[in-house]
């Protein structure tokens, strides 16, 4: 049997590569508390299909470079996220007139 992991990715800049986090908690072994943290995998994506902000499911592999170790199995959910920086151009705000010759 191969470890699943549901996570959310992170990254998508390189090709066919996604950075995934998986959270997790954990009790501290001396003190008790509940403890958060999170574990980084990188995710082979065969058709760049998954970007940021989705939830993934992701399935142990064989190593296929020196980080990536999971495959994809299937998106969960997408992010709703709209990318608006290639949408809308990039407006400057309007300059404030100076009142001249107040006192």
């Amino acid at each position: 049997m191969r470890k699943t992991a549901i996570g959310v990715v992170t990254r998508d800049k390189a090709q066919k590569t996604r950075r995934v986090e998986v959270p997790r908690l954990y009790m501290h072994p001396k003190y008790g508390k509940i403890m958060k943290s999170r574990t980084i995998c990188h995710v082979h994506d065969e058709k760049d299909e998954a970007h940021v902000g989705d939830l993934v499911e992701i399935i142990e592999s064989r190593p296929r470079s020196r980080l990536k170790r999971w495959d994809l199995v299937r998106i969960v959910e997408r992010s709703t996220a709209v990318a608006l920086h290639a949408e809308a151009p990039a407006v400057a705000p309007a300059a404030t007139p100076v009142a001249e010759g107040s006192a």
